[in-house]
This record gives structure tokens, C-alpha cells and sequence, in this order.
């Protein structure tokens, strides 16, 4: 191979992989927004209901809550530690930070 064909199969790949890039990064922003655009997680919810989460972890009476057990300390929330956030146990559904259900593992 000669030098010139080794620069030009080097710009080929560039922009092979310069393209490729803005894709995903452009592809990739439709899912940040539909976090936020998740509906909230309801008691009524029968998954809720079935993990005994409760929207205020400091209104549950629930035996195996210990205090400051919550959601934003948990594992499995994704969200900020205030207002609401995606969980891996409820997908599709936001829950609140300040939530609490019988699965919680705190983080580590």
C-alpha cells in the first residue's frame, strides 16, 4: 500500500467514525428527555401496591422501614435527590425521591 492510499483509507475511517458519533449522541437525546416525562408513580399503582411504596417514606407505617430509608438512597433509583426520578423496580414510572417501598436496598 502506498502512503497516499493509507491517508485516504485513514480519512475514510475519520469520517466513518466522526459520522457514526453524531448519531448516537444525537440519538441518544430523545432518551433524557422522556425521563423527565415519565409519569408519576401512584399508591393505586398494582406493582406499587405490591412493593408497599409509599410516595412520603415518613408516612408509611410499614414494619421494615427504618428511618431515612429512601428512595433517593436506594440502589435502584436513577433520579436527583429531590423531585421525582425513574426506578429500575417501576420502569416507565417516576418515583419520588422522598419515596419508599419494601424493596429498598440502599446504595453502597
Amino acid at each position: 500500500m502506498s502512503q497516499e492510499e493509507n491517508s485516504e483509507s485513514r480519512r475514510r475511517f475519520l469520517k466513518i467514525a466522526a459520522g457514526t458519533a453524531a448519531v448516537a449522541v444525537v440519538g441518544g437525546f430523545p432518551r433524557f428527555a422522556r425521563a423527565a416525562d415519565l409519569p408519576h408513580l401512584t399508591d393505586a399503582d398494582p406493582t406499587a401496591k405490591a412493593l408497599g411504596y409509599v410516595a412520603d417514606a415518613s408516612t408509611t407505617k410499614n414494619p421494615k422501614h427504618t428511618p431515612g430509608a429512601d428512595c433517593a438512597n436506594c440502589q435502584f433509583y436513577t433520579g436527583g435527590p429531590t423531585g421525582f426520578g425513574p426506578c429500575q423496580l417501576f420502569p416507565g414510572k417516576a418515583v419520588s425521591a422522598k419515596g419508599w417501598c419494601v424493596s429498598h436496598t440502599a446504595k453502597s
